[in-house]
């Protein structure tokens, strides 16, 4: 398995609700911060606002609405509700929860700092430490092995279940709450507790290799990150080939995803999707780089918005992808207000790439299927773009 950061995996829902994303909700943030067509234009970076309830929203609205008056939490009422209906990707928030969402997509989380990917061995391998975090200060480095988290082991459990224990459960183990850590360093093996903090995410990091390739490794569609990813092509020489690497991307605001595929597409189609039945579409910006060799990095990690942006540069002739099959979240959510604040996000319909193809269930085929694991996928990559030249 590749690498995933842990500050923006997927989390499980209380009480034991459908999968929820942080960073998945594909189009329904995007929606709620006018992100996409027909939201507000001259209020782009508004905070996220629940849509009003419609269809199935109304349904779980009448059910949460229910239990308030018989002296229920409409919380776990709401989550019933989505549970019964099948709604794969459904979730209910209190109000905090909806609030800490809202955070996530402004590129704030809580957590202790750390990015990890999971070995062949199914040994979990720290591979960042955000500076100035508390994983920083407790003297954590990248190599060491994360063994277990507040005594559980970690070996060979899938990196999403280690961040959802990592991170903790949002109302219980809030910024300030502690947390143990099994680490092991060579011979060396320790125990270490740090304490949760608020961070800021670093969700598009760029660097270059000693053949002149660049990098762009995006982890997350948080706000601002398609203007970070046209700045980071934009800085690389003429004719200089790009990475772009989305392994272990969870998704995010599709707005970001849609300015990003602007920085390599000069206009034309994205993605199309449907909300209850009416169909949209989303289309690039003017003037992206459409000469540049360019290479996408995908793996069972990949999700979301990052597939929907894989999609398009697929489609579109624009990228060769590389990697494995990504995950396969086509799906649209869109947010309503339930009694007492909080939120149930339910699916509306789904999007599909240029082509056509549909996403949900399926995921995006790389045009080359190699191992996504340091250093074949990026060794295969620089090959791949040596053979490239300029698009016509």
């Amino acid at each position: 398995m590749s690498g995933r950061d842990l500050f923006c995996q997927p989390r499980r829902a209380r009480h034991g609700a459908a999968l929820t994303l942080l960073f998945a909700s594909v189009l329904v943030a995007g929606a709620a911060t006018g992100s996409l067509p027909g939201a507000d234009p001259e209020r782009p970076s508004e905070p996220a606002r629940p849509a009003a309830p419609a269809g199935r929203h109304e349904e779980v609205a009448r059910a949460a609405a229910e239990a308030m008056a018989d002296g229920k939490s409409p919380v776990e009422a709401a989550e019933r509700a989505v549970s019964r209906s099948g709604d794969r990707w459904g979730a209910v928030y209190s109000r905090g929860e909806y609030e800490e969402l809202e955070e996530a997509l402004d590129g704030r989380y809580t957590g202790v700092g750390l990015s990890a990917r999971r070995e062949r061995d199914g040994r979990i391998e720290v591979t960042g430490v955000r500076s100035g975090s508390p994983a920083a200060d407790a003297g954590i480095r990248p190599g060491d092995r994360l063994r277990s988290v507040d005594g559980e082991r970690v070996d060979g459990r899938p990196v999403t279940e280690v961040v959802s224990i990592l991170r903790g459960d949002a109302g219980a183990e809030p910024a300030g709450s502690a947390v143990r850590l099994g680490l092991e360093r060579g011979t060396r093996a320790w125990t270490e507790t740090v304490r949760r903090a608020r961070l800021s995410t670093d969700p598009v990091t760029v660097r270059t290799l000693a053949d002149g390739v660049t990098v762009v490794k995006v982890v997350s569609f948080t706000k601002g990150v398609g203007e970070r990813v046209r700045a980071a092509v934009e800085r690389v020489p003429a004719g200089a080939g790009v990475v772009l690497d989305l392994r272990g991307n969870s998704g995010g605001l599709v707005g970001e995803a849609q300015a990003a595929a602007s920085a390599f597409l000069d206009g034309g189609l994205v993605a199309t999707y449907d909300v209850d039945g009416e169909q949209r579409a989303l289309h690039a910006g003017p003037g992206g780089d459409t000469t540049r060799p360019l290479v996408a990095l995908v793996d069972g990690g990949t999700m979301s918005a990052a597939e929907l942006l894989a999609g398009a540069l697929q489609d579109r002739g624009r990228a060769v992808v590389l990697g494995s099959r990504t995950f396969g979240k086509g799906s649209v959510q869109l947010p309503g207000r339930l009694p007492g604040g909080s939120v149930a996000e339910l699916t509306v319909g789904h999007y599909r790439t240029p082509s056509g193809r549909g996403v949900d269930g399926t995921g995006i085929t790389p045009d080359l299927e190699v191992e996504p694991t340091e250093p074949d996928a990026l060794e295969r990559a620089r090959t791949v773009l040596s053979g490239l030249g300029p698009a016509a």
